[in-house]
């Protein structure tokens, strides 16, 4: 066997295995099992700020350009500001123009979407699948790999920096 075919091989072998890795962790994530929480609206009100409150509770949009979260570059993971479960890593995150925290993918299974016809015309909207809180919409004019823009509100979030090691 000459050298060429041998790096050849090596690179293939490699790429099967990195994929297989990946495949495995997707399967496993897509498999997790959420367990709802419910709570009172009394409870809500007095765990939440107003405006994390309106969006969370009842569908609000806050105005764009006020979130703090558009300009978070750092590695870590957005999660439900009503309950902590982990909705978008970091490197789903891109830079939209729009004025709210936007993410091309999802944690599989970590939200729930339902059709939205307040505007008259049909949108999807999505909540966290754990507490149902109302993150934002998500549109089909997304960046690859997807195409889709999952726009979100950055109350409904709260970012968990990567631990350095």
């Amino acid at each position: 066997m000459d050298r060429r075919k041998l790096i050849k091989l090596t690179v293939i072998g490699s790429s099967i295995i990195v994929f297989r890795q990946f495949f495995q962790i997707g399967k496993a994530m897509a498999n997790e099992v959420i367990s709802k929480i419910t709570k009172t609206d009394n409870t809500w009100k007095n765990e939440l700020t107003p405006e994390q409150y309106d969006v969370l509770r009842h569908e609000g949009t806050e105005r764009p350009f006020t979130s703090p979260l558009n300009e978070e570059k750092h590695a870590g993971m957005f999660v439900c500001s009503g309950c902590g479960l982990e909705l978008f890593p970091s490197k789903f995150k891109y830079n939209s123009g729009t004025g709210w925290p936007s993410f091309f993918d999802t944690i599989p299974g970590h939200v729930e979407t339902k059709s939205d016809y307040a505007l008259l015309a049909p949108r999807t909207e999505y909540h966290c699948a754990r507490c149902g809180g109302h993150q934002g919409h998500v549109f089909e004019d997304g960046p690859q790999p997807t195409g889709l823009r999952y726009c979100n509100n950055g109350v409904a979030l709260k970012f968990i920096p990567d631990k350095k090691v």
